[in-house]
């Protein structure tokens, strides 16, 4: 239960947990209205907190979390579905500044190869504190395109391509502002990011991936993959003949959706699974398990990136949105993370995986105490680390007379996480089998 840290509030809760008794309901807020909030209210034993009453989970925006956070106490038991400082992955500045520091930190600890695994992301500056270190690495390669997007938007707003410095000269003078100016409201700040030139392409479109990861914690570092995930399509076929078409550039579906020959039944996604089919058929199933080990490294890298700097708490976990984007050789770039990924579905299909993703969300951070701790796949969601890599038991690979483990991701594989959920859950008084 979660009270304001002058109310010197005590709950009940761990000590019923320690007597063996259970909880018979939980007592959650959300300030969603999609589909997280379908799932809570269906969730068994589950009840809805308006306003200022005591709650044991909030779903909140980080926009809660950044006004209240500070002010409240929070008993053992309660769960919020962000971390403090979520913004040193989620902010696209950011990221890349911890990504940076931490290549650098391993090409002198442990050396260069190790640091090359982390030459996942565009070439990036922060605009316009960087400008002229941007301006250096642009004219060392004329003609080629970039992409300007502000550091703290979503859903591509305020996101534009330019081949000429002159198409961001406002950054630059923004930037240069005599004393006497910069009392006035603060420059909003963009990176500026090389733009992939040679996206993969199905159907002429270009796409990229949106995958969730949940982490439950950062020290150690606990991270999820989820099984289920899609492919965002842009709804035009790619040129880079017009730069000035979000149609072409932009796949985010808030984009998408406003073009005229947009269909909301079809919509512009791929679920994982039809991707990963369609990539092994046309490139073989060890150029596919390459690619996808390569995704996974993306994810490991970015959050250990940001594991000294998170400011971890017992009580937080995170669902992050990564987007992936392929290029012609099947090397995935990371794009950007997101700590509040879209849970509007676009179709129902997509409504029916989010419904999925959620509800394994729930069942892995685990408010009933159904779970052991020692679980290394709740449902959709298969544990990839756990203060270390974590392997699958029943795969390994012999070449050369050397064993190899393999990584315990199953992205894009089959989800047959009702069968898992009915060996792995015992279930609670009301619960439907999903």
């Amino acid at each position: 239960m979660s009270k304001n840290k002058t109310s010197g509030y005590k709950g009940t809760y761990g000590q019923k947990k320690k007597e063996g008794e259970g909880r018979s309901s939980v007592r959650y807020k959300c300030s969603m209205i999609n589909s997280i909030l379908d799932v809570l209210r269906q969730r068994p034993g589950w009840v809805e907190i308006k306003e200022d009453g005591e709650w044991d989970f909030n779903w909140c925006d980080v926009g809660w979390l950044r006004e209240n956070f500070d002010h409240s106490y929070m008993e053992e038991h309660v769960r919020i579905c962000h971390f403090r400082n979520h913004y040193e992955l989620t902010r696209k500045n950011l990221m890349v500044k911890n990504l940076k520091r931490y290549r650098k930190t391993l090409d002198r600890e442990v050396g260069r190869l190790e640091g090359a695994k982390c030459d996942f992301f565009p070439c990036t500056f922060e605009l316009p504190s960087e400008y002229h270190l941007f301006v250096e690495e642009f004219k060392r390669s004329p003609g080629s395109i970039w992409i300007m997007k502000p550091v703290a938007r979503s859903q591509g707003k305020g996101i534009f391509l330019f081949r000429k410095l002159k198409d961001i000269m406002e950054w630059k003078k923004d930037g240069t502002r005599s004393e006497d100016q910069r009392d006035e409201a603060p420059v909003e700040s963009y990176v500026a990011q090389r733009y992939i030139e040679n996206p993969y392409l199905i159907g002429g479109r270009k796409f990229d991936l949106r995958v969730y990861v949940l982490v439950t914690s950062y020290l150690p570092l606990k991270a999820w993959l989820y099984r289920d995930g899609f492919a965002r399509f842009s709804n035009t076929r790619f040129s880079l003949s017009s730069i000035d078409d979000q149609y072409v550039h932009l796949t985010n579906v808030a984009v998408q959706k406003t073009a005229p020959d947009y269909d909301p039944e079809k919509g512009c996604k791929w679920q994982m699974q039809q991707l990963r089919r369609y990539l092994t058929a046309k490139h073989g199933s060890e150029a596919v398990e390459t690619l996808f080990k390569d995704i996974d490294n993306i994810f490991i890298r970015s959050l250990l990136s940001v594991q000294k700097v998170i400011i971890n708490d017992k009580h937080c976990f995170e669902l992050y949105g990564y987007d992936i984007l392929l290029d012609q050789n099947l090397k995935p770039w990371l794009i950007e993370v997101n700590a509040s990924p879209s849970l509007t579905a676009s179709s129902q299909e997509d409504y029916e995986m989010k419904y999925r993703l959620l509800e394994d969300t729930l069942n892995v951070v685990d408010m009933e105490g159904r779970l052991t701790g020692k679980e290394k796949r709740v449902g959709g969601y298969d544990l990839m680390w756990n203060d270390g890599p974590v392997y699958r038991e029943d795969v390994s690979l012999e070449t050369l007379g050397t064993t190899y483990q393999i990584a315990n991701t199953n992205l894009g594989c089959v989800n047959d996480r009702r069968k898992q959920l009915r060996q792995l859950l015992k279930p609670f008084p009301g619960h439907k089998r999903s």
